[in-house]
């Protein structure tokens, strides 16, 4: 049973052909509760609802119930998921939905229970349809233009909350893929965005960044914490000291970092969440017991884990934190040895056993995913070039075969398929993700700056471009679209320094205030002591100091 279920009275099957086939067999629909360890009002409809006897009676009897864990499932939360989590979706033993909702209390879902058979019984399977993103199919494709850029800067200044910071009027989300195109574009916003998250989101004593908040004043606040968000914000704070110097965001950066390196790694790799507690959290933080702290799901899941390495990379990088260095190689270094294969990514591993959670023991020895999840090819993709690029690892080959695997079996289209197009329900039903796309899209530019290969950069400008006529419409959430469309339009720029990683030249060349940009430490052609800059084709000339190389970056830029 998935890690998300809580003990009820509903007899709840794994997510599979078999749950199909046995409702097809009885001629019943399939009922998939979407849920997450981290989930408080997943927990809560266990509780209140599924533990109730005679719903559950009911649901046993007339349904096929179906739970399924959103975090370890990631292609099936992206056809069903009902807007949040719990997701409670009726399907068609085909795999097409019925009806579906979000949380639902007793009386809420006997209306729906009532509903549903209603029209089961009336239509059967032809009452089902199948979800407007698998409908549609490819999306529209258009031309990249510098417009697009223009477009989601317009985007940033009309959604943006002049009084509280953030991008949005109603709920709050920290986005940090949104934080980090606006320190580039729009920094004003960015710091006040990042001011707000480290005031309203950050954990001060426990550690770690909450989820979200409910209001626009960043109040109510949810107090979850997952390992990707956590991680996406560690890089947005140390990209935004980056370009100010200020301590404040070095230290949020530095604080993120002791949540991953204390409360979530499991002593292999980092744990996936930590699930929120609004009791545990209402306490004065000096009256926390460490004994009732909510629990951490401990499986170990490879985009997520990339990505903390890409972090906390990034972090040393640009302040030589031997700690977050050591932590994001050990996390790489689990998903290189545990998760790939040629290439193909599996998406997470789970303990073996409960015990060998609880005594960090190898966390390679239990339950695997899936292969071949699009955000995991890209995570791990783009965290081995991170690793290149800061440490000088031989990771370029690894890379090679993510890529290679990811435009083999996923690549058929000019944009990727979420995974491959195989599985239970709906998952043979091609889904073609943007922001997988882009994440995916913009390691291949960086791998075809690595290798020289511009097969990567071609490949990958298709794959934005397979977005491009509908990029008028995309909101500030997906503002890492216009961000990597920008960098395939201008090239990034590009620092080669000569000679072994580390040297004063490849750390100044790591701290130039461009995120964006490219180091490659060990380049070919490059004597020892010097590095090159370049943009695209062209090349600006070549330092031999610190001091030469950033009038040399000051001059390109």
């Amino acid at each position: 049973m998935d890690e998300s279920a809580e003990q009820t009275r509903v007899d709840w099957r794994e997510w599979g052909e078999d749950a199909f086939a046995v409702a097809d067999r009885a001629g019943k629909p399939v009922l998939l509760s979407l849920s997450a360890t981290w989930c408080a009002h997943c927990h809560d409809m266990d509780r209140e609802t599924y533990d109730e006897p005679r719903i559950a009676a009911n649901v046993n009897d007339g349904f096929v119930p179906v739970r399924v864990d959103a975090d370890r499932h990631p292609r099936v939360r992206e056809r069903y998921n009902m807007g949040g989590f719990p997701s409670t979706v009726f399907l068609a033993p085909d795999g097409t939905v019925l009806s579906g909702a979000g949380y639902l209390g007793p009386d809420g879902f006997r209306q729906v229970l009532t509903s549903v058979r209603k029209a089961w019984n009336a239509k059967g399977a032809d009452a089902g349809t199948t979800p407007r993103a698998l409908r549609e199919g490819l999306p529209p494709a258009g031309d990249l233009t510098p417009e697009i850029e223009q477009q989601m800067l317009g985007q940033l200044v009309d959604s943006f909350d002049d009084e509280h910071g953030g991008w949005s009027d109603d709920a709050k989300f920290p986005l940090p893929r949104t934080i980090e195109f606006a320190l580039k574009r729009q920094r004003d916003q960015a710091i006040r965005t990042l001011d707000a998250v480290d005031a309203n989101l950050r954990d001060d004593y426990d550690g770690g960044f909450y989820r979200f908040a409910e209001h626009a004043n960043w109040s109510t606040v949810h107090h979850e914490k997952l390992l990707d968000s956590n991680a996406a914000l560690i890089r947005a704070f140390a990209n935004a000291y980056l370009y100010t110097g200020t301590d404040a965001y070095r230290d949020a950066a530095s604080a993120g970092v002791d949540y991953l390196a204390s409360t979530l790694w499991t002593g292999a790799a980092f744990a996936g969440s930590q699930a929120g507690d609004d009791a545990y959290y209402a306490q004065e933080a000096s009256d926390r017991e460490a004994d009732d702290a909510p629990p951490v799901d401990p499986t170990a899941f490879a985009d997520r884990n990339a990505l903390a390495a890409d972090a906390l990379l990034t972090f040393a990088a640009y302040t030589d934190d031997e700690r977050a260095r050591s932590y994001g190689t050990r996390a790489l270094e689990f998903v290189r040895e545990e998760l790939v294969d040629d290439g193909a990514v599996t998406h997470y591993v789970a303990p073996a056993t409960e015990e060998d959670a609880a005594s960090d023991a190898d966390a390679a020895g239990g339950e695997r995913g899936e292969v071949g999840v699009l955000a995991d090819q890209a995570r791990v993709l783009g965290a081995l070039l991170r690793a290149r690029q800061v440490t000088g690892a031989a990771t370029v080959e690894e890379a090679r075969a993510v890529a290679d695997w990811t435009l083999a079996e996923l690549g058929a289209e000019d944009a990727f398929r979420d995974g491959p197009a195989a599985g239970a329900g709906l998952l043979d039903e091609s889904l073609y993700p943007l922001d997988g796309n882009v994440e995916f899209a913009d390691a291949l530019l960086d791998l075809a700056v690595v290798t020289g290969e511009d097969r990567y950069r071609e490949v990958g400008r298709r794959a934005l471009a397979a977005f491009g006529g509908a990029a008028d419409r995309f909101g500030v959430r997906v503002a890492a679209y216009a961000a990597t469309v920008s960098r395939y339009l201008e090239s990034p720029l590009v620092l080669r320094v000569g000679g072994a990683a580390g040297t004063d030249l490849h750390r100044a060349a790591l701290r130039m205030a461009d995120h964006e940009k490219v180091v490659v430490p060990g380049a070919d052609g490059v004597a020892a002591g010097e590095a090159e800059v370049a943009r695209g084709d062209a090349v600006a000339g070549t330092a031999t100091s610190p001091p030469d190389l950033a009038d040399l970056v000051a001059e390109t830029v």
